[in-house]
């Protein structure tokens, strides 16, 4: 892919270290002099030390051949009016990062794809190691509902069971699912069915509607997680 990158901070330098190791052409816009040069010296793209709201620099990056238009800026406007200018080239795929959540609806009327603020999501995942340190992974769908992954712990209560015998002990509510399991003694993760027995050690992918809370994880075997 034609890769039009502006902005190389903190969110920027590690997305030209993917793109570029994967193989696309990259193009890297940063009016910073010093993280300009340091682009240069490190990877093998186009830098241009410019403004990416001047149409004239992003006409230079080759925007009209472009397969795609990031925008990692630390500014929502700067952010948002690259993504316009992409606009009227026609560019397929445009993403930028949102730093302020009041923001998201503006990015969302002009039709381009968002990136929530990524610090706020770190913060996020550290705090989750610390109140939830059962949680392997987990993804969050729209206000509550959550998908994570969880490892069985003998002697749990679902430990043993099949999936009609926890619905019949009401171990998991009725807005939970279990839609992958990955056996230690099996490989790849396979989809359960009612007949399927949940054992120590299994990593189980659940998707819970309400969102995650301790007696969830209390069911699989962990009772230390914390709000």
């Amino acid at each position: 892919m034609y890769i039009v990158i502006v902005g190389a901070g903190d969110i920027g330098m590690p997305l030209i270290d993917i793109a570029t190791q994967s193989g696309n052409e990259v193009v890297v816009i940063e009016n910073d002099p010093k993280r300009a040069d340091r682009v240069a010296g490190e990877y093998d793209c186009l830098v241009l030390n410019d403004d990416a709201t001047d149409h004239n620099a992003l006409m230079d990056a080759g925007i009209e051949r472009a397969d795609a238009l990031i925008s990692t800026t630390d500014r929502d406007p700067i952010n948002i009016m690259v993504c316009l200018l992409a606009q009227e080239h026609n560019v397929p795929n445009i993403v930028s990062v949102v730093h302020d959540p009041e923001h998201m609806n503006v990015f969302s009327q002009i039709g381009i794809n968002t990136m929530e603020n990524p610090q706020e999501l770190i913060a996020e995942h550290l705090y989750r190691a610390v109140a939830r340190p059962a949680i392997v992974d987990y993804m969050r769908i729209g206000e509550q509902a959550e998908v994570f992954e969880i490892k069985v712990t003998r002697n749990a209560p679902i430990d043993g069971k099949t999936l009609i015998e926890a619905a019949d002990e009401d171990l998991l509510p009725d807005d939970v699912l279990i839609v992958a399991i990955g056996h230690e003694r099996e490989d790849p993760p396979t989809t359960p069915r009612g007949s399927t027995r949940i054992e120590a050690g299994d990593l189980v992918t659940v998707y819970s509607a309400s969102g995650l809370d301790p007696g969830l994880t209390g069911v699989f075997g962990h009772t230390e997680d914390r709000r």
